[in-house]
């Protein structure tokens, strides 16, 4: 399964699945992140950190960290 961090700029996904426990879960969930929702990679800082992605009509910047949680198709 790929993440949200292997995709490249330009592309949209749909959210699979978000992995991680707890607090951070919760965070990338009220941030507009759930199941089924697209997402479009609007940019990737050079060394890949941040991402920007567009969200619900917004635009979202996520550490790399938090990406690699969110399993896309």
């Amino acid at each position: 399964m790929r993440t949200l961090k292997d995709i490249a700029c330009g592309q949209n996904v749909r959210v699979l699945k978000l992995t991680g426990e707890g607090p951070v879960k919760r965070r990338i969930m009220d941030m507009g992140i759930t199941k089924g929702i697209e997402l479009y990679v609007r940019k990737v800082a050079p060394f890949g950190d941040p991402i920007e992605v567009t969200v619900r009509g917004y635009e979202l910047s996520l550490r790399k960290a938090d990406a690699e949680l969110i399993l896309v198709e």
